[in-house]
This record gives structure tokens, C-alpha cells and sequence, in this order.
């Protein structure tokens, strides 16, 4: 089995890298990245019954990694005789917990799109000679638009391999394509990976409904989920203009929301340190209000108007992994929208 990836599997909405290639050594054996890995596994393969996908079961097995944290992409198409026998290969898999994928999507080379939708893939790549006619042939982008529509129908992602130009990522982008790999989002010397930021958009809509919360994004103070009471005093504390708390989980995904006023307001009753300094914090935490990054300030106002008693909380912006990216405030939105209207 080979791989597709010559670089990581990148998220072009975050950044954040998804998967790495399946890595072999000198010895054969299989090496564990802490990421989920992608290979290719040929239709034949599939084709030939279980006896044949033993040695990649093993292979996971001696690399201490489970089905659950592999993406097999198949490559190649079959006949229509072997259809069924395809798609119960594919079943196979997936009950056992691999996420099953397409490579070479509208190209010659590639599965139908018809056995594709059958076969309910969790990622689908487009053809890599696609991709590289992209920007400049408008048919290259409509086969690539075809299988997008087909993506969203099935519930599939959309990859983009070989991606070397940003004007490549700018129109994958505009299709409606989120992951992809290649030269140009390979790491840098200090091992981060850099997207091109997408163009503004600045059409009339966009305009009326304001920049998006991410634009507005302000660093979180967070805590994890357990932490006691008296260290979120500590942390409003150590700095005035701290006007939350967020507390997180292990995955930094946000849990409770502490309001300054609110929660220094029951330290200020009497007994206040005593009841609560040695208690959770979560005792005293609001459930967080999250909005999506790509919220638009109008849908943020909409979000944080829906309970008068908060009207004014920080809003917790979070990725497509329910992650807390940060916190914007109501004041920095409510001045935006002014700013829009005047």
C-alpha cells in the first residue's frame, strides 16, 4: 500500500493538520503517528476477500493503532459484476472501524459517481490532475463543483491533493472544498503549516451582516473543568480587564462560562470564600454561550440577545471541533454594527 499524501491533511477553514501519511520503515513495519493515518488501498485488494486485508489489520495491530485512526482511500474502479462484491468489502471495513474514502475522483481513473454514492464514503479526494488544471481550465473546476454537490448529498468531506498555488487553494475554497494536501501547505522550518487566508468578502450582504466573530476573536482565560473557585479568583485577580472565565476540557472544548461580576458578586456575600473557595467552580458557572468562527457579528448579537439575564456574557468562538478559540464581547460587536450603519 502507498500513499497519496506527500504532505499532511490540512484544514483549510483553521489550518489544523487532520492526518498524516501512513509511514512505512526499512523493516516494514507500520509507524505510529499520534495523528489518524492515510493510505491508499487498491480495489483488487478489496476484491480479493478478507485473506487479503489481513496484513493491514496486522500491521495496525503491531503499530498499536485501531481501524477507528485509519483512512483508506481506495483507489481504482471495478466492473459492474464486482459492484456488489465492492460494497460489501466496503462494509466490511467499515463495521471493523476504518474511514473509508474514494482517491481519484473525476478523473478517468476514478470510481463512478454513481457506485460512488452507494458505497456512503466518509471522504472523497479529486483526481490530482484535476486539481493541477485548476485555476486555469473553467471544465476542470465544474467537474470538481460536480463533485462537491455529490459530497454534501452523501455526507461526504471533499479533499483536494497536490495542491502547489495558492490560487488552487482560492478556488477549492470557493467550490466548497475545506481539506487538502501538497507541496504548499507542507511545514515550515519550524513545523507549522500556513494557509493562505481566504479574500474578504465584501459583497453587500457580507457587509450588512459585519465581519465575522473570528475577526473579532480576543484570547481566552481558561481553566480546566475541575478547577476550584478560589483559582478563578485568582485569575480575575491577576488582571482587571479579565471579563470571563472559560472552563475547558481536556480537548479544550468549553464546559462552563464564569461572568466577572456575577462570579465575584457571590464571593463579595457573606461566608462567600468559605462556601465556595474550596468547591468546584463549575458549582457557580453558566453553561458557555458558543458561536461558530465563521458567525457573522449581526447572528452573534442574535445569539447573546436570547437570554436577557446574560445579554452582555462573552461569547465563547469555537472551531469545527467544538474547541474554544477564544471569547469575543458584546461591546466589541455592538460597536462594530455601528460602525456598519453609520
Amino acid at each position: 500500500m502507498s500513499s497519496l499524501l506527500t504532505s499532511p491533511l490540512v484544514d483549510l477553514d483553521n489550518g489544523a493538520v487532520l492526518a498524516h501519511a501512513a509511514v512505512v520503515d526499512n523493516t516494514g513495519t507500520l509507524r505510529a503517528a499520534p495523528l489518524p493515518m492515510m493510505m491508499e488501498l487498491p480495489v483488487g485488494v478489496i476484491l480479493s476477500g478478507a485473506g487479503a486485508l489481513a496484513p493491514l489489520h496486522e500491521a495496525l495491530r503491531r503499530a498499536g493503532r485501531h481501524p477507528r485512526e485509519a483512512i483508506l482511500l481506495v483507489t481504482g474502479t471495478c466492473q459492474e459484476p464486482e459492484r456488489r462484491l465492492l460494497k460489501v468489502g466496503l462494509d466490511g471495513l467499515r463495521t471493523i472501524g476504518y474511514l473509508l474514502g474514494f482517491a481519484g475522483v473525476g478523473g478517468s481513473g476514478g470510481a463512478p459517481l454513481d457506485l460512488i454514492g452507494d458505497c456512503s464514503p466518509y471522504l472523497l479526494a479529486l483526481d490530482g490532475e484535476l486539481v493541477a488544471r485548476i485555476p486555469g481550465d473553467h471544465r476542470a473546476a465544474a467537474v470538481a463543483r460536480a463533485v462537491v454537490t455529490l459530497a454534501r448529498g452523501i455526507g461526504a468531506h471533499v479533499m483536494a491533493p497536490g495542491v502547489e498555488r495558492e490560487a488552487q487553494v482560492a478556488v477549492v475554497r470557493g467550490l466548497g472544498v475545506r481539506l487538502a494536501h501538497g507541496p504548499l501547505l507542507a511545514p515550515g522550518p519550524d513545523g507549522k503549516v500556513r494557509v493562505p487566508l481566504p479574500a474578504a468578502d465584501e459583497s453587500p450582504t457580507a457587509m450588512m451582516l459585519g465581519p465575522r466573530v473570528q475577526e473579532l476573536l480576543l484570547p481566552a482565560v481558561t481553566l480546566p473543568e475541575k478547577a476550584k473557585a478560589e483559582e478563578v479568583v485568582a485569575a480575575f485577580g491577576h488582571e482587571p480587564t479579565i471579563t470571563s472565565v472559560i472552563l475547558v476540557d481536556e480537548y479544550q472544548r468549553p464546559k462552563g462560562s464564569l461572568d466577572r461580576s456575577r462570579f465575584l458578586l457571590s464571593f463579595a456575600a457573606r461566608y462567600g470564600h468559605a462556601l465556595h473557595g474550596s468547591k468546584p467552580a463549575q458549582r457557580l458557572a453558566d453553561p458557555p454561550r458558543t458561536v461558530p468562527r465563521t458567525t457573522p457579528a449581526i447572528a452573534a448579537m442574535q445569539a447573546a440577545s436570547r437570554d436577557a439575564s446574560r445579554v452582555y456574557d462573552d461569547l465563547v468562538v469555537t472551531d469545527e471541533l467544538n474547541r474554544c478559540l477564544g471569547i469575543v464581547r458584546v461591546s466589541d460587536l455592538i460597536r462594530e454594527l455601528a460602525t456598519l450603519r453609520a
